[in-house]
């Protein structure tokens, strides 16, 4: 069975309850679901502007998100990080955001699926597996 890395985004519509997120963790089973440290760190930066704006129910979504996943170090994935932005970078496709490159290297170093809507900062990741579960429907 393959283990998943939710990007932010993802985590994103299934805190707000959109795109079917939710069925599809019902369908790999959310012990097979796990984020990074660096999205904990988004989720956790976006309910404090939630906060801010006297939205207290996303803190304790998120927290109950947070308690229900596991979350992994990036540690693992800093090596891979430095010679995948490198590359890129000699390869005049440098990555636009390293956040999303540290999120992308650490699926790679723990052999899991990156699961995102947005493909683009993934696309040219050496050796990455992505999957995007969002199904946009348009009237």
């Amino acid at each position: 069975m393959d283990k998943y890395l939710l990007d932010t985004n993802i985590c994103v519509f299934l805190l707000r309850g959109k795109y079917g997120i939710d069925r599809k963790i019902d369908i790999v089973g959310l012990e097979n679901c796990y984020i990074s440290e660096i999205t904990e760190a988004e989720l956790k930066y976006g309910a404090e502007l939630g906060r801010k704006q006297g939205l207290t129910k996303r803190i304790q979504k998120l927290d109950e998100l947070l308690a229900s996943l596991q979350v992994l170090p990036i540690r693992k994935a800093i090596d891979l990080y430095a010679s995948e932005k490198a590359r890129l970078r000699f390869a005049g496709t440098p990555a636009d955001d390293d956040f999303d490159l540290l999120i992308g290297c650490t699926s790679i170093v723990y052999g899991m699926v990156m699961v995102t809507e947005n493909l683009k900062d993934f696309k040219n990741l050496a050796g990455i597996r992505i999957e995007n579960w969002v199904t946009r429907t348009h009237n």
